[in-house]
């Protein structure tokens, strides 16, 4: 089927056709007839097989114009970065239709916020926590919402927005369709399905963290750090293949160091992302990247699903993730929209165990390449090149004879806690004991 033959409004068929989109995916064709019925839906899709439009097309479908000032639907996703990707899509999607839609994060101040959304609103798409604050400051009533999606839902669970979904489930009407989509599940999504949700249908894609086939994944085994950023470089120096690229890395430290020491070539064609940037900072890092501005941008997990930018032709994993299924949202960036991706990552010898871990989550090993025989080869060990250890808490029994180290103190540093009474001191002062106050008569 294409879109052609959907029942869709006709504003929605010309917007797709000019986003050159033509032909459901998997889960936008299984999703479509059930969530337009009016059920709830538990969406298990990995990155990169279209959930953006596979909840977005039917509540739009059925959205409906109302005088009330409140919004209908209500999208909550866990990035600012991915609450503005959502939001620019329904802009699109909505070209032709008066639909109003306001976004909602944290990180900025919330009165151009608030005044957006005092002007009414149809859809509002927002992070938790921000949603949370505009409601329970007043910005916000949510009595006529109907529809509450909550997109990359493991992802918020991770990032500890459990108790404040929560909260936005009890002040939302109970009367309302849910639409959650995940890359996975586990006990704790299915405990809020089952706490919130009305009998939800579940719709599954893919199997859960199966990587993308198109993408091909390759593993070069790289001795220490500073042979990664070797080896980094001469692989960004080959511009014609590395057309628009993706450096992973796992902490906003190592994203500011492998920035650093790009050569000067490739560091003129990068930018890099992560949660301590300011807001303006990472829009200006992912619209440049997206614009084709600068080919390389250096990001962290964090912010790894907020980043939905068609053309990736590399995924580079400087290190491994401590978790193997964010291994596979990192790769699922390339090889998207039926296009061809490639992914590699390097793994020194302190990740040989995360290797095995996501070997064994994917289900297949992942071919090893061998290193350039013109890589440089550094022999420098950095702190990022040994294991590091958490120091317990323990008694440790010691020998307690005087060492070097041990010095006598003082005669006068020599304290003695003795209880001594008045009487005894005054008899060590005066030769005699002295009573104060009495007088003593003789007889």
């Amino acid at each position: 089927m294409t879109f052609d033959e959907y029942k869709i409004p006709k504003f929605l068929k010309q917007s797709l056709a000019t986003m050159g989109i033509t032909t459901p995916t998997t889960i936008q064709e299984k999703t479509f007839p059930i969530a337009t019925s009016g059920r709830d839906i538990v969406g298990i899709a990995q990155t990169g097989t279209g959930k953006t439009l596979a909840y977005l097309l039917p509540v739009l479908t059925q959205w409906r114009f109302s005088k009330a000032p409140d919004p209908q639907i209500v999208i909550l996703l866990p990035t600012r970065e991915l609450v503005t990707q959502v939001y620019d899509t329904i802009i699109k999607l909505t070209e032709g239709a008066n639909i109003h839609t306001v976004q909602f994060y944290g990180g900025v101040g919330m009165q151009p916020q608030a005044a957006a959304i005092a002007e009414g609103a149809d859809i509002v798409v927002s992070t938790p926590g921000r949603l949370l604050d505009m409601i329970l400051n007043g910005h916000m009533r949510g009595r006529d919402v109907k529809k509450l999606v909550i997109d990359e839902f493991d992802e918020m669970l991770q990032q500890g927005f459990n108790n404040q979904l929560g909260r936005i489930f009890d002040l939302l009407p109970a009367k309302r369709q849910n639409l959650l989509f995940s890359a996975t599940m586990s006990d704790a999504i299915d405990n809020l399905v089952n706490t919130y949700f009305n009998n939800p249908e579940r719709v599954e894609a893919a199997p859960p963290a199966t990587p993308i086939e198109k993408i091909e994944q390759v593993i070069y085994e790289v001795p220490n750090f500073n042979t990664k950023i070797n080896l980094l470089n001469m692989l960004l120096a080959s511009k014609e293949e590395m057309q628009r690229v993706l450096v992973f890395v796992g902490t906003l430290q190592l994203a500011d160091k492998v920035y650093e020491m790009l050569s000067e070539e490739n560091k003129s064609e990068a930018d890099y992302i992560h949660s301590k940037r300011t807001q303006s900072q990472r829009f200006r890092a992912l619209r440049g990247f997206a614009l084709n501005e600068f080919r390389i941008l250096i990001a962290t997990d964090l912010v790894a699903r907020g980043i939905d930018v068609a053309g990736v032709t590399h995924v580079i994993n400087f290190d491994l993730p401590a978790d193997p299924q964010q291994y596979v949202h990192r790769i699922g960036r390339t090889g998207r929209a039926d296009n061809e991706g490639k992914a590699m990552s390097m793994c020194a010898p302190l990740e040989a165990e995360k290797l095995e871990e996501i070997e064994t989550l994917i289900g297949c090993n992942i071919p090893k390449h061998n290193l350039p025989e013109e890589l440089k080869i550094s022999e420098i060990i950095t702190s990022l090149d040994v294991p590091s250890y958490r120091m317990k808490n323990q008694l440790i029994e010691t020998d307690a004879t005087p060492g070097k180290a041990f010095h006598e103190r003082l005669e006068k540093n020599q304290k003695v806690n003795v209880r001594i009474s008045h009487k005894e001191k005054m008899q060590q002062k005066y030769g005699k004991p002295i009573t104060k106050g009495r007088v003593h008569r003789k007889r």
